[in-house]
């Protein structure tokens, strides 16, 4: 068993390392002769895996028989079989989801770093909000498996990633091609065809996707969706690589959240819109490739990418509040070629008798982006706000050891600097100019254990997001021609905590951190510009729970809570609650599989009230949600899929916002309101899945 334990532990460090390849190789399936291969030793040495290899009691791994038996109404779904993790929509399904961790209302994915393949999802000086971070293109069937950890702790993890980060990759190849065709209720329908084949030294793998959905909502989305993916990969010898190709498109009408007075009134019903002529298209391209090489000299593991991608999104929030005539409808535009590449070295050495794993690494990445802000009516443009040409280049380098001190006792430290150059050339010239930042932060584990399957950890760590480059040269608000300050173009964050896991139960595995982040500066969503402001100083305190049981082969549950104090921490007369921070939200799947033909899975999420304002005099409402599936199989290669979505049929909000907006006939300056979201109705979806 030492030696399983060993090979999961280092394939465990790849995977936290970014790398594309070993995402893969823990996703095969039983070979022809009946060997277990690493999918199944991982699955039953879970616990034992992270306990002697993780390097806090955040992180973890969800592996892809998990990830397949989640009911998820949209790809971004996926990412809440990470503990503490809800993701929601707040319009129109081609946008990026609403992301809340930890005590943040992440908007768009401010600090939660998402990567797909090694490729940075989150986008910085976005149209819409820094850091979006936009899962559309993600096709779930390829995905390997997905990583995660929390807090700024990790060397390798750079901007975007204080409340955690979570990456994904793709698989290198399949046992079998996928052929998969659903329809269901709100005009859903989804065809997939993927499959994998030999090609010399190496597998080709290829997918496409085509979707459409209309969902419950009076002004049908219309939504439209191709994904297609195109992979070579070499995985004998001591250099294995894959090069990928990627594309994807959406268009769709938009249902954004509506004010709460105009329901009570009848002025609209509680699925309808303002302004129906909000949506958007988009559509996204990446080629990336990453290798690994091994030699005595340690593991070299090498990523590049380069992608573009194209939005352009119609808003309305407020109405008529800045313009009774047309309305205040506006469009964001952003386009960007956005590149990218990373790279890391990993060897161990020795001093007097003691084992030390290094990583020394280098990350660049720079951008290329024309974004816009428009006035529109009905998607028409009326006038412009502003336009910006924008070059932003960062370099970030970092290193971080492990040392086995002593038989129960470890530490891993690392130090991390960045370097970041923003480039503005805006439509208003005092708008334009050049900003440089940088940062260094360290990081340190210390790693008590494990006794009797059961290990202690303190983590510290500093880390940082990086504000809209618009931001950091803007002298003059474009709307209103007032004088404004420029905004720091990084912002630290601080973190510690303390944690526990244990696997002293057989079959279950139990994790609970405490925690504490300080942030020199909030970013907060803005209702009336659709966009990121940075705002004040912040605090957040609260603790986690993890709980993955496995009494049977034929039965899985996973449980997770968590709850967190979110509070400005300076003084101000209007109040030191952070508007939609999450306090509470708890989580519980179970799965049954392996008993004859049936399978299936149940999930339950709790969504706790938030604080919609800094006094805290208007709050949210919590929301609960099931979703579930059951699965036959018709033969060894034909499934039939049943699966249910908001089976409570809940006419509870998928988020909250709190503003002021004018609805016609109102006083000019408007009413102060609760906006919503609904949550979608119940329906139900049915997929016919064949393997060949």
């Amino acid at each position: 068993m030492q030696k399983i334990t060993t090979l999961s532990s280092v394939l465990r460090r790849f995977i936290q390392g970014g790398s594309i390849l070993s995402l893969s190789l823990t996703s095969l399936w039983v070979d022809a002769a009946g060997i277990p291969t690493l999918n199944e030793i991982l699955v039953r040495a879970n616990a034992r895996e992270l306990i002697g290899s993780a390097n806090s009691a955040n992180e973890g791994t969800v592996l892809k028989h998990q990830l397949d038996l989640r009911t998820v109404y949209r790809p971004g779904e996926l990412l809440e079989t990470v503990p503490g993790l809800i993701v929601t929509q707040h319009s129109g399904e081609g946008k990026a989801n609403q992301y809340f961790l930890r005590g943040f209302n992440l908007d768009h994915g401010t600090d939660l770093r998402i990567t797909v393949d090694g490729m940075l999802v989150n986008q910085r000086s976005h149209g819409h909000g820094q850091g979006w971070a936009d899962t559309n293109f993600i096709i779930p069937e390829l995905i390997g498996n997905l990583q995660y950890m929390k807090g700024p702790y990790y060397a390798h993890q750079g901007d975007f990633s204080s409340a955690g980060a979570v990456s994904m990759g793709y698989l290198d190849k399949l046992p079998k091609g996928i052929a998969s065709y659903g329809l269901g209720q709100q005009g859903f329908m989804r065809g997939l065809v993927t499959k994998s084949h030999e090609v010399g030294r190496g597998n080709v793998l290829y997918a496409v996707e085509l979707l459409t959905k209309d969902g419950p909502w009076v002004k049908h989305e219309d939504f439209k969706k191709f994904n297609a993916v195109l992979r070579y990969s070499q995985d004998t010898g001591p250099t294995k690589f894959n090069v990928t190709a990627m594309g994807y498109g959406g268009n769709w009408n938009s249902t954004d959240q509506i004010p709460a007075r105009g329901v009570a009134s009848g002025f609209i019903p509680r699925l309808g819109a303002i302004d129906p002529s909000s949506g958007g298209e988009s559509h996204r391209f990446s080629l990336s490739t990453a290798l690994q090489h091994s030699s005595r000299y340690g593991i070299t593991q090498f990523n590049l990418y380069t992608l573009h991608s194209n939005l352009a999104l119609f808003s309305n929030f407020t109405y008529f509040l800045d313009d009774p005539v047309n309305g205040d409808q506006f469009s964001q535009i952003d386009k960007r070629f956005q590149s990218a590449m990373n790279v890391d070295h990993l060897w161990v050495s020795r001093i007097k008798g003691i084992e030390i794993e290094n990583t020394v690494g280098v990350q660049f990445q720079n951008d290329v982006i024309n974004n816009g802000l428009l006035s529109t009516k009905e998607r028409q443009t009326l006038s412009t706000t502003r336009k910006d040409h924008i070059n932003q280049n960062s370099v970030g380098i970092f290193y971080q050891n492990s040392i086995q001190w002593l038989e129960k006792f470890r530490s891993v430290a690392g130090v991390r600097s960045d370097y970041y150059w923003f480039d503005v050339n805006s439509n208003l010239n005092v708008n334009s100019g050049n900003r440089y930042d940088s940062m260094t932060n360290p990081k340190l584990g210390l790693i008590f254990g494990p006794w009797v399957q059961t290990e202690l950890y303190f983590n510290y760590g500093s880390g940082f997001h990086s504000n809209d480059a618009r931001g950091t040269t803007s002298i003059v608000d474009p709307k209103s021609g007032d004088s404004i300050n420029r905004v720091n173009p990084l912002v630290r964050s601080t973190g510690y905590e303390v944690g526990v896991r244990t696997a002293i139960i057989p079959g279950l595995q139990a994790s609970f951190a405490a925690f504490r982040l300080d942030l020199d500066s909030e970013l907060l969503f803005v209702g009336d510009a659709g966009t990121t402001e940075a705002s004040r100083p912040s605090k957040r305190e609260g603790f986690e729970v993890s709980l993955f049981y496995m009494p049977k082969d034929w039965l899985t549950i996973d449980i997770d809570y968590a709850l967190a104090r979110a509070r400005f921490s300076d003084d101000d007369p209007s109040g030191n609650y952070i508007p939609g921070a999450i306090r509470g939200v708890g989580k519980m799947a179970v799965s049954v599989d392996n008993i004859g033909r049936f399978f299936g899975s149940m999930q339950v999420r709790y969504f706790g009230k938030r604080s919609l304002i800094e006094d805290n005099s208007v709050q949210s409402n919590h929301t609960v949600t099931l979703n579930g599936q059951i699965g036959y199989k018709i033969g060894s290669n034909v499934r039939v899929i049943l699966q249910g979505f908001n089976l409570l049929n809940t006419h509870a909000h998928a988020i909250d916002y709190y503003y002021a907006s004018r609805l016609p006939g109102e006083p000019t300056d408007g009413v102060n309101d609760v906006h919503f979201h609904p949550i979608e109705s119940c329906s139900l979806r049915v997929n016919l899945v064949a393997n060949f």
